[in-house]
């Protein structure tokens, strides 16, 4: 009876990431919205680079 699989270990990891991240948006909204926003930049400056890298192999 208390065996907690690794099933369990991953709900509970999922639902409690899901819960952190609502309360950051609902209590913080606009630093909220600055961490997703520089998120999506990075990823923008990431795929730009790899861009420009298999630009310069031709």
């Amino acid at each position: 009876m208390g065996v907690v699989t690794a099933v369990q270990v991953k709900k509970i990891l999922k639902w409690t990431s899901v819960g952190v991240v609502t309360f950051y948006v609902l209590t913080r909204p606009t630093d909220a919205a600055h961490t997703v926003h520089g998120a999506f930049d990075g990823l923008v400056g990431a795929a730009n680079s790899m861009a420009q890298f298999f630009a310069t192999l031709t």
